[in-house]
């Protein structure tokens, strides 16, 4: 009788499950223990090789966690709605909220850790969560998605914003952190119809506004053309100072930081005053989209101090 309540537990701990059985199978049931949610497909080379994987671990916590499987290709819709770019991708929820995850195939010892870090966010079993607990969960998902995107991670951070969108449409954060994704993406329109879905009385702050201008800009490069074009223009002719400024805008907007402060430094340089000071507006603009800490802020604001006192 033991060993058959056994087997059952131990099946209870990774399951398949849907669309319709979400609510049941993981956000009411992440309430008890944290969920792991791996999003896969049987045709995809790396779901075969970390699902037996992260199954094995799921088991071996004795219960700590749970697994629930999620076929993509019969849950379209639900991929969909939770921002599921490639697969392999898992999620892992805790007291009904999304608290991490991590895309492609891991191997054990780092299933392992990511489970650690999972359970280290997962409130009390023994208490119900709150108002005040989704608050929590909410900010730690924001703080996931912060640090993905801080180290390059673009996509799971993305995923992560629009899992806490699926709890808190309204979240300010959740949407400009999703937008400014978008934008890296090279999504311009959606990222732009993101932060319209703010709350105009939340349309502040200077998160928001570096997004917003980025936005903006991005919108003007895609109207501007080529770069290689525009240099050959400068080249031409080194005084056509609105060619050194589209170019700039398009520089920037392929993520050359750098190159677009220094094109409008050299416009300075040659004449500070065009077009009533077009490039150190142009420039103070960029500083604002990129943020002061920046390093092409920091690089332009020295390039442009060189220029303005010497």
């Amino acid at each position: 009788m033991q060993m058959g309540n056994a087997a059952e537990a131990a099946t209870d701990l990774v399951k398949e499950s849907d669309t319709a059985s979400f609510q049941a199978d993981v956000l009411d049931a992440s309430r008890e223990v944290p969920v792991l949610v791996d999003f896969w497909a049987p045709w995809c080379g790396p779901c075969r090789q970390l699902g037996p994987a992260i199954e094995k671990v799921v088991k071996g916590e004795n219960g700590k966690v749970k697994l629930v499987k999620i076929n993509v290709d019969e849950n379209q819709a639900l991929a969909g709605q939770m921002g599921v770019r490639s697969i392999p991708a898992v999620f892992a929820f805790a007291g009904g909220q999304p608290v991490d995850g991590f895309m492609g195939a891991l191997p054990e010892s780092e299933i392992k850790r990511f489970i650690e870090g999972v359970l280290s966010k997962a409130p009390a079993n023994d208490a119900a969560p709150e108002e005040s607990d989704l608050d929590v969960q909410v900010r730690q998902a924001l703080e996931m998605a912060e640090g993905a995107y801080a180290e390059g991670a673009v996509d799971q951070a993305g995923q992560i914003y629009q899992l806490v969108l699926q709890q808190a449409p309204d979240n300010a954060k959740a949407l400009i952190g999703l937008a400014r994704c978008l934008l890296d993406l090279g999504e311009i329109e959606g990222a732009a119809e993101v932060l319209s879905q703010i709350k105009p009385e939340e349309q502040s702050g200077e998160a928001f506004d570096a997004v917003k201008k980025a936005v903006g800009l991005a919108e003007e490069a895609a109207k501007l053309g080529d770069a290689g074009a525009l240099a050959q223009k400068i080249e031409a002719d080194p005084d056509d100072h609105q060619a050194r400024i589209d170019l700039a805008i398009v520089l920037s907007a392929k993520g050359d930081r750098v190159g677009a402060a220094e094109a409008l430094v050299a416009s300075i340089k040659r004449d500070r005053e065009w077009s009533e000071a077009a490039a150190r507006k142009k420039l103070l603009e960029f500083f604002d989209s990129w943020g002061p800490a920046d390093p092409a802020s920091v690089k332009g604001r020295r390039l442009l101090s060189s220029v303005l006192f010497s």
